[in-house]
């Protein structure tokens, strides 16, 4: 477990929301704004930073509209570990 990183995504609401939301599936971030009732521009932001930090990336990076984003295997991980301290999974 990175433990740095643990603490870049747990120090903030939408870092934390945007990873467990991800770690269902990929979306879009329209989708991911969409679900958890954010603004598109904060989804975007955020997920720019995610990605700068190694835990999310795009799948379709080439695409202008309809990017696609998953969790890296330490987003996966670090998304696990949020998920059991907040009681969502197992």
């Amino acid at each position: 477990m990175d433990w740095k990183k643990f603490g870049y995504l747990a120090a903030s609401k939408y870092r934390i929301k945007i990873a467990l939301s991800l770690a269902e599936c990929p979306k879009t971030p329209k989708e991911i704004a969409n679900d958890l009732g954010l603004y598109i521009s904060h989804v975007s932001s955020t997920l720019s930073d995610l990605s700068n930090e190694g835990v999310v990336e795009c799948l379709n990076p080439s695409r202008k509209k309809g990017r696609l984003f998953c969790l890296t295997p330490i987003g996966q991980e670090l998304a696990k570990e949020l998920g059991k301290r907040r009681g969502l999974l197992n």
